[in-house]
């Protein structure tokens, strides 16, 4: 990939700007001086921040979108028969995928990039807010919104950016690193890897890809991710988690209500033992004392205070849809999470599970893709084990054509049998919320899961019940 030269007079026009990553990296250019744009075929809060900041947001995809445009960026999700792709390609504009240009915008800066198939966004997140806690002033590009700074992408003027890079289509391995995060590895994607050997070997080439003058951090507790370490040939990183053999182990973890605390052991070959003892974390479950151990491990290899870290993780507010409570009504609480692979589902009700032992949970579950479903199937049956009722919804297709083979009443049937819970199928919005009048008493804890229309859903039980 060569370096793309941008000047202040292009006009930069995103192709797919709705989206979460695109919506980021358009703002920061904006910032930055750039000349930015773009179309997407519906406006959302993505959009609706870009415009805040003075971007053109075009409704739809059409020829006439791109007349001034000199340099377009598209999403992943945009197909290359799109209608600005074709016209663009006609008149000869340059066409750039986003990692591609976040690449070159993000070249100046220290980097730390943080990937993996589950807890990016938090991880990201956390160090994010150490980061900015030091008064380091990062650059900030993440997967989902940070709530402290109600966006999820910030251009600083410091040194250091935080970057999440997404692995689903390879591009990660596209991002210049200094110092890099891998939180786990799962089966996830195999749409574009074909299979589970060629994710792993992506992995191992972003982890190689992190220089001597910086470091990775790796998870131990992953077993997918402790196998593959032993085939990576620069042994440049450190290793976290609940596991002894770790540089950076969890000791003592306390899981309450509202946050977890514990300590850290940290083990390096060329010095004594440390510990680090009371560590509060205002996020619950296992799975984030994990995520802000990754975020202190390489906050702490930068030099930073522990007082400083300690200080942030206590104070840190979350990031929107990771179980993000948006109702509360007769001590009935309602939550919208991005969750919408198994790994992710059953994390999520385990670390629920572990504080409310006596609640009911009720999962709203809406299956994200029929090619997933397909894929992880036996996996899906078995994640829902802590909670006592899953409502299914319909399967958001993202795009994909609808699979004729799949059931709901047979996957609804495997849920039940795998999981030993009672699956409720319901068909629509109007009939989730028509369910939830009729049948919640008291106390109960309602999740909303999924990547699609699910948290829109969750947001609009407030109006109706």
């Amino acid at each position: 990939m060569g370096k793309i030269q941008l000047g202040k007079k292009e006009i930069i026009h995103f192709i797919g700007i709705g989206g979460i990553g695109m919506s980021g990296l358009a703002q920061i250019m904006k910032i930055m001086g750039f000349n930015v744009q773009g179309s997407d075929v519906s406006q959302n809060k993505n959009t609706d921040n870009c415009k805040k900041i003075g971007i053109r947001i075009l409704k739809g995809h059409k020829k006439t979108n791109i007349n001034s445009a000199t340099i377009i960026v598209k999403s992943s999700a945009i197909k290359q028969n799109n209608i600005e792709i074709l016209s663009a390609r006609k008149k000869n504009i340059p066409i750039y995928d986003r990692i591609e240009m976040l690449a070159n915008v993000i070249d100046l800066k220290k980097n730390i990039i943080i990937t993996g198939s589950h807890g990016k966004t938090t991880t990201t997140s956390l160090v994010a807010k150490i980061i900015s806690a030091a008064k380091l002033d990062p650059t900030i590009i993440n997967g989902g919104v940070i709530n402290s700074i109600k966006n999820n992408a910030k251009f600083g003027r410091g040194d250091w950016a935080v970057v999440e890079a997404d692995e689903s289509d390879g591009s990660f391995l596209k991002v210049p690193i200094n110092y890099s995060i891998v939180t786990n590895i799962d089966k996830e994607h195999l749409d574009y890897y074909k299979n589970f050997e060629n994710l792993k070997k992506a992995f191992i080439q972003f982890i190689e890809k992190t220089p001597p003058i910086g470091k990775a951090f790796l998870c131990l507790d992953n077993k997918d991710l402790k196998n593959l370490i032993s085939k990576v040939k620069t042994k440049n990183y450190y290793t976290y988690g609940f596991n002894k053999e770790s540089n950076y182990q969890i000791c003592s973890p306390e899981y309450h209500i509202n946050y977890s605390k514990f300590d850290l052991k940290i083990k390096k070959t060329s010095s004594k033992n440390r510990y680090i003892k009371n560590i509060y974390l205002n996020l619950i479950g296992k799975h984030n004392v994990v995520n802000a151990t990754a975020a202190i491990a390489l906050c702490l290899n930068l030099g930073l205070k522990i007082d400083t870290i300690k200080k942030a993780l206590k104070n840190f507010s979350g990031v929107q849809r990771r179980l993000t409570k948006v109702h509360k009504k007769n001590h009935i609480e309602f939550y919208d999470d991005y969750a919408h692979h198994p790994t992710e589902i059953k994390t999520v009700l385990d670390g629920v599970r572990q504080v409310v032992s006596n609640r009911k949970i009720i999962t709203i579950f809406q299956p994200h893709r029929y090619s997933r479903i397909k894929n992880l199937k036996k996996e899906f049956a078995k994640c829902f084990s802590s909670a006592n009722q899953v409502i299914l919804c319909p399967v958001y297709s993202a795009g994909e054509k609808k699979d004729l083979k799949y059931n709901s009443l047979n996957f609804a049937r495997m849920i039940t049998k795998f999981s030993k819970v009672q699956v409720i199928l319901i068909k629509e919005q109007f009939e989730l919320n028509k369910f939830l009048q009729k049948n919640l008493i008291k106390n109960e804890i309602v999740i909303g899961m999924g990547a699609g229309s699910i948290s829109n859903w969750m947001n609009n039980l407030k109006n109706v019940l």
